[in-house]
């Protein structure tokens, strides 16, 4: 995925908004509403391909000048804030609604490419960092009023998608056993066996799948804002989807293209498998 899009003319950019507009909205994990905001979620998100995992939350209420997250209580640890903020200046004045936020992902597996210097969290140390349970969203608005919501974590994690083929405009995969790069079968066996995974991730069911198709090219170049991204149901047979082909036809000759595949649990926990080296418009051929 390319976070950082630049400005493009907005010729591209209707491009891109449409793309996004095919998306179906399937509805997986998030409390909505969720006591006093409108949506809050907590949430797992790993790349199965990089080997990294990392922790996404969520919360849109109305009217906020302030707002805190707490982690459940557990035996060993009483209830603690990890994230907070409180507007000031102009922005108190239009107050904030929707707070994202994601946390580092550092690599869960020794990558033998990787600085020698970065952190290594693994899943067994991830999962004991982040406890299940709720985890409380506590603000007050413009009118200086509490608000409050609750969402649970929990540790199903889907497996990893796996065999992802791009041919003739159709995306497909298959369903995972394991997490890839961050987690093999033999040690998802032994975190289940240990209690520290309630479920394998070849038994967590999958609400969603969300597919990702995203020009490969260097950062900066105005092509790379063209994405194509989509939900479907976890239940859809088979496990493909067309890309329209206007999105194709938007794209350049010889574009290089990577693909992304979700699979996306009912509490929104998210494990994502990248594939490369696939070619869209090919008349000479992508470079590698």
């Amino acid at each position: 995925m390319n976070p950082s899009h630049s400005k493009i003319p907005t010729t591209l950019l209707s491009i891109t908004t449409a793309m996004f507009m095919t998306g179906i909205s399937v509805d997986t994990g998030a409390r909505e509403p969720c006591v006093d905001l409108g949506e809050c979620k907590v949430l797992v998100e790993i790349n199965s391909s990089d080997g990294d995992i990392g922790f996404h939350f969520l919360a849109d209420g109305d009217d906020l000048e302030s707002l805190r997250l707490l982690a459940p209580t557990t035996s060993d640890a009483p209830s603690e804030t990890i994230f907070q903020y409180a507007v000031s200046g102009r922005l108190r004045e239009q107050s904030i609604t929707e707070t994202f936020a994601e946390s580092a992902e550092p690599l869960c597996w020794a990558d033998p490419e990787a600085d020698p210097d970065e952190e290594i969290v693994t899943l067994e140390e991830f999962i004991e960092r982040w406890t299940p349970g709720n985890y409380i969203f506590d603000g007050r608005n413009s009118d200086n009023e509490p608000v409050r919501g609750s969402t649970m974590l929990d540790h199903a994690l889907p497996a990893a998608p796996q065999e992802i083929e791009f041919e003739d405009g159709v995306v497909s995969w298959t369903r995972g056993d394991d997490l890839g790069n961050c987690a093999s079968n033999a040690e998802l066996d032994d975190l289940v066996a240990q209690g520290l995974l309630p479920i394998h991730p070849q038994d967590v069911a999958v609400a969603a799948w969300e597919i990702v198709v995203e020009p490969d090219v260097e950062d900066g170049d105005r092509v790379g804002n063209l994405v194509y991204s989509i939900r479907v149901t976890g239940k859809i047979p088979p496990m493909e989807v067309t890309v329209p082909e206007d999105y194709l036809d938007s794209l350049p000759a010889d574009t290089p293209v990577k693909i992304e595949v979700g699979a996306i649990g009912f509490r929104d926990n998210a494990t994502f498998t990248e594939g490369d080296g696939f070619c869209v418009n090919q008349e000479e051929g992508c470079e590698d």
